[in-house]
């Protein structure tokens, strides 16, 4: 797959797959003899990866640390599966923070369906 169709699939700007490959989040794609990068399905999934831990707001630096210990092979399994523990732990911890957000947000929007907030300073 082209970069192009690799950034349509996954919603990913083609800037951003490059940057990923650029600092070894997503191991080095390979090209075809014109230079363009070819995507494989291995690749997608490296994307794909990518992108949903990303999205559930691990940082760039702990994705590349795994990548590295990916690529280092099965002496890295034990420290590769901690990694992904800790973030997991702080990820729960960020659901609970969120839980706790958008239960003081109903709180809120029933006051203002219940037509009592008359001063903001007194709900806090």
């Amino acid at each position: 797959m082209t970069i192009t169709e690799v950034s349509k699939k996954y919603d990913i700007t083609p800037d951003t797959l490059r940057y990923y490959e650029k600092i070894g989040l997503i191991p080095r794609v390979n090209r075809n003899k014109s230079g363009v990068r070819d995507y494989t399905e291995e690749d997608c999934n490296w994307v794909e990866f990518i992108k949903c831990m990303r999205s559930a707001g691990l940082p760039i630096e702990a994705l590349t640390d795994y990548v590295t210990m990916v690529q280092q092979g099965d002496s890295t399994i034990d420290a590769r599966r901690k990694l992904l523990i800790d973030q997991k732990k702080i990820l729960i911890d960020k659901i609970e923070e969120m839980k706790q957000t958008l239960s003081r947000l109903d709180f809120k929007i029933e006051l203002y369906d219940k037509g009592l907030v008359m001063n903001e300073e007194e709900i806090k």
